[in-house]
């Protein structure tokens, strides 16, 4: 629906109405999942445990990172992780904040950055099916993401097919921290499996590969850790045009997770610039760099940028496009976005409808 149209909107419809493109759910412990693993991986996690690509990955990936990244309000009565207690999310999050749907992005555990390729698919599937167990089949507002074991590309579109058309689920997730860049096309498979499932690919900030998280190493701080993520996700949409992956999935949609916004327009600009001089060199791109951007990517907006002047973020957002942002929250995490103050800018009540609710109705197809 463009602004235009959501201008004519009735008042009373344009209450505050969000739709939640990034809420972590987490485990209290292994044992939730033991229901939906063979007794050959439960035995696995008894004595060996999880194995992930560098030694800090089952502390997050700063060993400390703020603990558990979360909101000191976020930790359950009852004991357990930030995000362990649906009654909490409810209670603190989707019920005040009119929150009509949220996507569920699990992120500890991380089944895809598991050394053990076939525990990490066994995992992926237990997990998807603790989505919807433990948390869509107990609140309705909630819908699930298909986490897949990524460097297992066959594994990977095994469990995609089998979700494929489950109204549970809602897209398919991918941490950008591959064994190579993600436009690569050992990951093709992947990629193919997703299109013609109909189902995005969330880029969720994230993931293990044993590599320095900078391309200058490993950085001394939290806050350097923090900030890397914006330059990873630059690597990840660089990857997926010029390595052709548009050209050759066309209906492919792909969904940046909390990269940041405030890098797009400058990395589109570089890429048609280096475009135009050098497309020698990738004749199967048949557009410049930005079209293929505008067409197949879309953006959650939590981390957002925030200007000092409000009038510098309304352009922001006009450069990539009002359709092309997806609102987020990062629940419980301790730099999560309220949605009644989330924008330092004055918003017309049908660019906030746009962002907080109409777009991600349209993209994901919710009633």
């Amino acid at each position: 629906m463009s602004i235009v149209e959501l201008d004519r909107v009735s008042p009373a419809a344009n209450r505050l109405r969000v739709i939640d493109c990034d809420i972590h759910p987490a485990m209290t412990a292994w044992t939730e999942v033991h229901p939906f693993l063979a007794r050959r991986w439960i035995d696995h996690l008894t004595i060996y445990g999880s194995h992930l690509r560098h030694a800090f990955s089952e502390a997050l990936t700063h060993p400390r990172m703020s603990p558990d990244a979360a909101r000191v309000d976020a930790y359950p009565d009852e004991g357990g992780p930030p995000g362990s207690s649906l009654a909490l999310m409810q209670q603190q999050h989707l019920d005040p904040n009119g929150v009509d749907h949220g996507i569920l992005i699990p992120l500890r555990w991380n089944p895809g950055s598991q050394r053990n390729l076939d525990f990490g698919v066994a995992l992926t599937k237990a997990m998807n099916t603790w989505q919807v167990e433990r948390w869509v089949r107990n609140e309705p507002r909630l819908k699930a993401s298909v986490l897949i074991a990524q460097e297992d590309a066959a594994g990977s579109v095994a469990e995609i097919e089998a979700r494929a058309g489950d109204p549970n689920f809602v897209q398919i997730l991918v941490l950008p921290r591959t064994d190579e860049p993600l436009g690569r096309r050992r990951y093709w498979p992947i990629f193919a499996a997703a299109e013609q499932a109909g189902l995005p690919i969330a880029v969720h900030v994230g993931g293990t590969n044993g590599h320095p998280s900078t391309g200058g190493g490993w950085p001394s701080y939290y806050m350097e850790e923090h900030h890397a993520v914006a330059e990873s996700m630059q690597a990840i949409v660089s990857s997926l045009v010029f390595e052709g992956v548009f050209e050759r999935f066309p209906k492919l949609r792909i969904v940046i997770m909390e990269g940041g916004l405030g890098w797009i327009p400058s990395l589109c600009a570089r890429m048609d610039k280096h475009w135009a001089k050098l497309r020698s060199e990738v004749p199967h791109l048949k557009r410049c760099p930005s079209d293929y951007v505008r067409e197949h990517i879309w953006f959650t907006t939590q981390p957002m940028e925030e200007p000092e002047r409000a009038s510098h973020l309304t352009e922001l957002f006009e450069r990539i496009g009002w359709d092309r942002l997806l609102f987020s929250t990062d629940y419980p995490h301790w730099d999560f976005d309220d949605p009644r103050y989330a924008f330092k800018a004055p918003l017309s009540e049908a660019q906030r409808h746009q962002i907080l609710f109409g777009n991600a109705q349209q993209f994901y197809g919710l009633a």
